[in-house]
Formats: structure tokens, C-alpha cells, sequence
């Protein structure tokens, strides 16, 4: 994703108390509705200051990108801000900067974003908004700059390429999606395919208003964000339903080591495991934190740091997207103590498969989540990527509201019912970036 810049505005302490009163009705009072064209609109007033923070998601991921061009997608997305009718990449940018507006955006494998940070008066927020419109609607691509950034982009990759840490993620895609577009990386002979004809084509087929969702939260009313939603949809083009993805498949268990000069090992442990609508999600979240999400309080970092100082860090998490995400164990480790830190990785996580979290464990997890909940809404550029996860995976309005609620319920027993089904310690895949090694 590209980078957003977020300013941090004093009146913003105020607006989190106000959405944590006792007396309110729910912790993000969200309005939903769908624009003339179809696109899905989640918005949430919030007048303590005078801004107004937008995103529009469109089903342009990665996912969609075409046998052997890789990366077309996420190209599209960082070229649409290049240059639009009448305006070249650095007029845009300056009008941008002139308003007092900043814009972001990036692609990911389910979705493309664009985004938009801009004061909430009528003269500089519908002049930030109609530029936007223009930006998504009718991008230019002029060939000139595609062919600049198609080769600054190549030689990003060839030198990350050589980190041991990119080629670590890399081949650890590929081995737990062996045959799901969630697998496919860009390469430097795949961007090298990329023309300005694929970006035209891609964008107008992608970018429509059908399935896009708005996402908005700021000082404007709700005829206002309406007026909004329909301006910076209106002149989309009309793209084209994307083709339903194949199933995740469970991928074979593999054991893949590659040599590198690095000093450390750099490893990777894991396996599809989690869609963002799986009913698992909740324990699955809290089990995590138990076993490596919650930092030096987790198991993971007893086990292979404190007890042992096999890693400086060790971490797991859940990666819930439209289909199966993946769950991964990650770690470095000087190469002659490789094995070692495995064993006790693969040790530690069939333990807790096999026996779930303590009573203990599970009530300083549900304690530390529940009372960090004020600070994942503690901006509004937190809150628009609240919004726009509720729209994009289709979760209920009130998933905020009940999200504290959610986490607190959660007990040990199903923790461990979970994992059990989501995980298969001995069906996993590691991936071993610096000691080449075979296994012993």
C-alpha cells in the first residue's frame, strides 16, 4: 500500500470520549446505504473536527491479476494519482497540496483502495472530492510515466529479491497457495510485460462502482456524505464483474530451505487458515494472543526467547481475507541455531493445538484486548479502515459495537476447538531463508 499521512488533531482525543460515553447508543454509529450505480456506502458523522477522511475500495486485488503479469494491479493503483484529463502528475499534485488534501491508496490481494484526507469546509472538501473523482474516473496512464515507474519498479525488485526476508515470504506464498492467485508475486519479467494498454484495460474493467464500497467519516451531514458517495461514483467506468476465485486448497507439507549469506536464519511456518467471515474468527483471534499476537506475553517468546534466547523475536498472527487466509509463525535466528529454535516452535504450537490456552492465559488475553479496543478507534484514519473492513467483508453494522463483547466471551475450551480445526501442526509449511541445510 502506499503510504497515507495522517495528522493527528487535538480535537480527536474528544472524539473518542464522545463515541466511548456511557450514554451512547453504540460505539460508531454507522449509516449504510447504496448509491444510483451500486456502490455500498458506510459513513459515520463525527463533528469534533473539521475533517472529512474518505476511502473507496474497488475489486481490483492482486487476486485478479492475469497469467504472467503480476503485479498489473497494484501498478493500476499507484499510476491512477500519474495524471488525469488536463492535468499532469505534478499539477495534480499540486492541487492536492493546495487544498490542504492529501491522498493515498495501494492494492492488496482482495481489493484495490484510494483514499483521501481533507477539511470538511464546502470550498476545499468538494474541490479535494471532485479532483478525486476525476483521479479514479479517468486516469491517463500517459505512457512516458508508465514506462518511468515500470522500471523503477523492476529495480525495487530486483534488489529485494536478494533479502533474504522478501525471498522468504515469496517462496512461502507460493508453497501455501500452490494453486490460488494468492500465491502469485510480481517479478521483474512479469512487470516487464506490463504496458500502458493492460493498465486501460485493467482500470476499466475493475474500476466500477459495482461492488466498490465508500467509505466515509468526518463533519458533513448525511445528505452530504450522500452527495459525496454519488459524486466520486457518478463517472466510474462500468467495469465488469470479476470471476469467482477458485477454492484454497490445503497445500502438501513442505520443508524448504534455501542458502543465503545472511547472519541469521529468516523462517516462516504456517498454512491457510482463516477467511474474514469464518465464525472462528473471535476465538481464533484471542488464541492468538495467547500463543504469539501478544507480544512478550505470549508463548512463543517464553518458550523460544526468554527461555531459551533462540530469537529476538517470534511472532504468529492470522491473515482473515476473502478466502482463506493465512496463519504464520515467523522468526530469525543465528543459522547454526536453526533447528533448534524449530523444534521448540513446532513443540510449542502442537502443545497449544493439543491443550488450548489456561484459564489464566485466556483472561489476561481477553483483559489487554479489551482495554487496548479505545486505541484501534483512536483516530479517524483507524476508524475509515474500521469502515471500510465492515463494508468490503460484508460484516454486521454493530461488529464494533459487539466487538469487546465478542472478545470477552470467548472461552479457553473454544480456543483450543478452534485451533484444532483451523490448524495441523504436523501439515505445515516452513520455509528456511539463510541456513540451506536439509532437515536432520
Amino acid at each position: 500500500m502506499m503510504p497515507f499521512s495522517v495528522v493527528r488533531p487535538r480535537g480527536l482525543l474528544l472524539l473518542v470520549l464522545l463515541l466511548w460515553a456511557p450514554l451512547a447508543s453504540a460505539v460508531l454509529p454507522i449509516e449504510h446505504w447504496t448509491t444510483s450505480r451500486g456502490a455500498r456506502v458506510y459513513f459515520v458523522r463525527a463533528d469534533a473536527i473539521p475533517m472529512l477522511d474518505v476511502a473507496v475500495d474497488f475489486d481490483a486485488g492482486s487476486r485478479l491479476d492475469p497469467a504472467g503479469k503480476s503485479g498489473l494491479a497494484s501498478f493500476t493503483a499507484g499510476l491512477l494519482a500519474r495524471g488525469v484529463d488536463g492535468l499532469d502528475e505534478a499539477a495534480l499534485a499540486e492541487r492536492f497540496a493546495d487544498l490542504g488534501a492529501s491522498r493515498g491508496g495501494g492494492a492488496g490481494d482482495d481489493r484495490a483502495s484510494v483514499s483521501l484526507r481533507t477539511l470538511s469546509s464546502p470550498r476545499e472538501r468538494d474541490a479535494a472530492v471532485d479532483l478525486l473523482a476525476r483521479m479514479m474516473a479517468r486516469p491517463t496512464f500517459p505512457e512516458p510515466v508508465v514506462a518511468r515507474e515500470r522500471e523503477r519498479v523492476i529495480q525495487g525488485l530486483r534488489e529485494a529479491l536478494v533479502r533474504p526476508d522478501a525471498i522468504a515470504q515469496r517462496t512461502y506464498e507460493a508453497l501455501i497457495y500452490p494453486s490460488h492467485p494468492y500465491g502469485r508475486s510480481s517479478t521483474p519479467e512479469s512487470m516487464a510485460a506490463l504496458g500502458r494498454a493492460d493498465l486501460v484495460a485493467f482500470h476499466r474493467e475493475r474500476y466500477g462502482p459495482r461492488g466498490a464500497v465508500v467509505s466515509m467519516i468526518g463533519a458533513i451531514s448525511r445528505a452530504e456524505a450522500e452527495s459525496i458517495a454519488e459524486r466520486l461514483t457518478r463517472e466510474l467506468p462500468e467495469g465488469t464483474p470479476a470471476a469467482a476465485m477458485p477454492p484454497v486448497e490445503t497445500p502438501p507439507p513442505a520443508d524448504r530451505r534455501i542458502a543465503h549469506p545472511a547472519t541469521q536464519s529468516h523462517i516462516l511456518v504456517g498454512a491457510p487458515a482463516m477467511a474474514r467471515d469464518d465464525p472462528d474468527y473471535f476465538p481464533l483471534f484471542v488464541g492468538n494472543y495467547v500463543l504469539g499476537g501478544g507480544g512478550f506475553v505470549s508463548r512463543l517468546t517464553a518458550e523460544v526467547r526468554e527461555k531459551r534466547g533462540l530469537s529476538y523475536s517470534v511472532y504468529s498472527y492470522f491473515s482473515p481475507m476473502a478466502q482463506a487466509g493465512p496463519f504464520t509463525v515467523g522468526l530469525q535466528t543465528r543459522k547454526e541455531q536453526t533447528e533448534d529454535a524449530l523444534k521448540v516452535v513446532r513443540e510449542t504450537l502442537a502443545r497449544f493445538v493439543a491443550d488450548g490456552p489456561t484459564d489464566d492465559e485466556m483472561r489476561a488475553a481477553r483483559q489487554n484486548l479489551v482495554g487496548g479496543f479505545a486505541l484501534r478507534i483512536d483516530t479517524n484514519r483507524k476508524i475509515l479502515d474500521n469502515l471500510s473492513n465492515i463494508g468490503w467483508y460484508r460484516l454486521p453494522l454493530d461488529y464494533l459495537e459487539r466487538w469487546t463483547e465478542r472478545v470477552e466471551a470467548v472461552s479457553a475450551a473454544q480456543v483450543r476447538d478452534a485451533f484444532q480445526r483451523k490448524i495441523r501442526p504436523d501439515r505445515l509449511v516452513t520455509v528456511v531463508v539463510g541456513d540451506g541445510g536439509t532437515r536432520p
